[in-house]
């Protein structure tokens, strides 16, 4: 008897296991409930919802008071959420308006609706079933409290596209619709806070109407770039001809009455904010009217002391405001004088505007009050050369500078700059993702990451065939981005080069180096072709934006500068056609936000290059391929020419053996990830062959240097070691004498 019961029970197992809420049966609208007040944002969200259930299943949810969707207040982690399943329901549980919209944006991804859903065409796939296991659980919270992007450079995207095509309008105006749905973006990717654009042309923030409305509507804080003070739009607001220069030495009245005014109007409209404070000029440039660092320096001082003075006098007691002061560019230099900055205000490391974050917080600066921030370029405008095409960060360094930056308690606020966020897609939600869940991928997973990615937005099969072709194409951005294939630069001296840029010229390939990544293209082509019979016929567009486009552009922008003049002049002429096919995708919705010539730099005209005819042979080995290693060495996938660089803590150390057929001179060079310090000290790592003595080098640069410049531009900083060897073989050992080092490659040539 026993036995037969045991069995009995032994075969229900199966069926517990299996037991599910089914929340779309094939018949009858998804239902739910809301509490009976809700924060705006909900209302925002539960729309958003409702349209992507309604594309899923062909019906709209409908309210009801026996719910299987049931949305509530009460998970304690600010802004978080828990999703459960409690007698047959599914409970959206958040800790408040932001928290139950996050919740509720997730069950659109668990009911296959991309983030992407708008500004990617991603079409959800029609479901006959939505069910959830009665065991499901999830808790989720941020691990950055305030995350969001800045709109910067939009000149030849976001606004054209926004005042031509989405909501014709003032000139230069990016208006409250096209804000709306950046603003929901934000929401399915977790987000909370903007910079809204400010580029010179561009209609200010504050000045459309409606769009600080729809901001406060969807949840999201508004705040300013690090050359806007106290909430103002210096670009779009400052009238030189009304208040005079923009200078607090000579004008200093007109410019506190100019941040009064907008401090008086977010009092009355009992908007909070982000606050950034200090001074620069009236764009992305230095103070205005002072000429020594001394003099800078005490000027920033005052501006800073004084700030804290109107704040609380027209806002409220500054330790209870969220403040940002943003060391960015030469105020960096300053901070570093001895800035006195309260502790309550929160710090902003930035990058150097290619991805390479240039500090970090100090373990004093961990301990402050207003905690740390990051602000991260994916677009950039200026020296040593534009990248606003497309977005090609390698995923790896966005995933080890964030994560260096997040492990030294950088965690108050991400800022991504973004030219476009149709553009950025995969480089901003792996940014915001991270923002949100820190530990949602590592250095040994970012492969996994891009491969899901993938797999949502054109279905698993194409995705799996699709990874390993765009992972070869990352490999070739990391070599070159499309942008720089020109060998050119910008703001260079205008008496010698034209509107100061330079000419494409000679190109430091050899002919077999230039095939080389031309096949590589011409290989990942031929795959995105197979692929594409794999994908729903509904996402022709979303694949092209997101695939076709960017590879098969980038492809041609390779054979344009590294062909002959025929075949050159075909690929120019291909790049026009894909932007043409671009801008008439989906009836002309997307007409005017891609620009294949940002700025009309001379890389993007109708040019070719002259190769190199140096023949050095180098014989280049994958840094991850190491014989034995330090405690706490990583691997970071994705990440540099080898796709798989290293990350070595401080003290940690490479071996490789090597073998070389004759004895003779050889020049050894190390390859690393160009980055910088993590504080004011340096940033160096040592060679030695066979337990030499080691050589010591540095990576540390002067900021716009020419090496610097270099650095970025190729995506290494190279160091040779001229040696002897003997025949036979050898051990290399690379060791990180300071934080921050990244090993790429190392390579050898000589022995004739």
């Amino acid at each position: 008897m026993q036995k037969r019961f045991l069995a009995f029970f032994l075969s229900l197992l199966p069926l517990a296991a299996m037991a599910e809420v089914v929340w779309f049966d094939g018949q009858h609208p998804v239902t739910y409930s809301l509490p009976r007040r809700v924060e705006p944002v909900v209302d925002v969200a539960l729309r958003l919802f409702k349209n992507d259930i309604r594309q899923v299943t062909g019906f709209t949810p409908v309210a009801s008071r026996k719910p299987v969707v049931r949305v509530i207040q009460g998970y304690g982690a600010p802004e978080g959420f828990r999703i459960y399943v409690k007698r047959g329901q599914i409970i959206v549980e958040g800790n408040n308006g932001r928290g139950m919209a996050y919740g509720l944006l997730e069950l659109s991804r668990m009911a296959g609706v991309s983030p992407w859903v708008w500004w990617g065409d991603v079409v959800p796939e029609r479901k006959d079933r939505l069910t959830l296991s009665d065991d499901f659980s999830t808790e989720q919270s941020p691990s950055v409290a305030y995350r969001g992007i800045f709109i910067n450079d939009e000149d030849w995207s976001t606004r054209p596209w926004s005042c031509n095509t989405f909501e014709p309008g003032p000139k230069g105006q990016i208006g409250p619709k096209t804000y709306r749905k950046i603003f929901e973006l934000l929401l399915r990717l977790r987000a909370n806070t903007i910079w809204p654009a400010m580029h010179e042309g561009t209609v200010a923030f504050f000045q459309v109407e409606g769009a600080k409305t729809m901001a406060d509507s969807c949840g999201i804080i508004i705040g300013t770039s690090h050359c806007e003070p106290l909430m103002r739009n210096n670009v779009g607001e400052w009238n030189v001809e009304e208040r005079g220069r923009f200078n607090y030495k000579t004008n200093r009245a007109a410019v506190q009455q100019y941040w009064i005014e907008r401090l008086k109007e977010l009092k009355a409209s009992r908007v909070t904010g982000h606050f950034t404070i200090g001074m620069r000029g009236i764009h992305d440039s230095s103070m205005e009217g002072y000429q020594s660092k001394q003099e800078k320096f005490d000027a920033l001082q005052q501006v800073i002391d004084d700030q804290q003075m109107l704040l609380r006098q027209y806002v409220g007691e500054p330790a209870g405001l969220s403040q940002v002061f943003v060391p960015y560019k030469e105020v960096l230099e300053l901070y570093e004088m001895g800035l006195r900055v309260p502790d309550y205000v929160t710090l902003m490391w930035c990058d150097d505007n290619y991805g390479y974050m240039t500090r970090y917080a100090s373990p004093p600066e961990q301990q402050r009050q207003g905690g740390g921030a990051v602000y991260y370029h994916l677009s950039y405008w200026g020296r040593p050369h534009d990248y606003l095409w497309l977005t090609t960060t390698q995923p790896g360094l966005i995933y080890n500078e964030l994560r260096e930056a997040y492990d030294r308690r950088v965690r108050r606020m991400w800022i991504a700059n973004v030219h476009d966020v149709k553009v950025a897609s995969y480089d901003l939600e792996l940014f915001l993702d991270m923002a949100w869940n820190i530990d949602c991928v590592s250095g040994s997973t970012l492969c996994d990451h891009y491969r899901s990615w993938l797999c949502r937005q054109f279905g698993r099969e194409a995705g799996l065939r699709l990874f390993p072709a765009m992972m070869d194409y990352w490999r070739l951005c990391g070599e070159r981005r499309p942008e720089f294939m020109g060998w050119t630069q910008v703001e260079l001296d205008k008496k010698k080069y034209d509107r100061g840029l330079s000419p494409v010229g000679d190109v430091p390939l050899t002919a077999a180096e230039a095939k080389a990544r031309l096949d590589a293209f011409e290989r990942i082509k031929a795959t995105i072709d197979e692929c594409r019979q794999f994908v729903r016929p509904e996402l022709k567009d979303a694949w092209f934006a997101a695939i076709q486009y960017p590879v098969y552009a980038s492809a041609a922008m390779s054979r344009k500068i590294l062909s002959d003049p025929v075949e050159s002049h075909r690929a120019y002429e291909e790049i026009q056609s894909l932007t043409a096919q671009y801008n008439q995708m989906n009836g002309s919705k997307w007409r005017g936000l891609m620009d294949a010539a940002p700025r009309r730099l001379p890389v993007f005209e109708d040019v070719h290059g002259h190769l190199s005819t140096n023949h050095t042979h180098w014989e280049v080995h994958r840094a991850a391929d190491y014989d034995s290693a330090a405690e706490g060495v990583r691997t970071v996938q994705m990440l540099g020419h080898s796709m798989n660089a290293v990350s070595l803590p401080k003290g940690g150390f490479l071996t490789y053996r090597f073998k070389v057929t004759k004895t003779g001179d050889y020049v050894l060079q190390t390859a690393l990830i160009p980055t910088h310090a993590v504080d004011d000290g340096d940033i160096r790592y040592s060679v030695s062959i066979d337990e030499a003595a080691p050589m010591v080098y540095s990576l540390k640069e002067p900021f716009r240097s020419e090496q610097w410049k270099q650095n970025v531009l190729r995506g290494q900083a190279l160091r040779d070691l001229h040696l002897h060897l003997s025949k036979g073989g050898h051990t290399l050992t690379i060791r990180a004498l300071d934080e921050h080092i990244v090993i790429d490659q190392w390579a050898l040539t000589g022995g004739e």
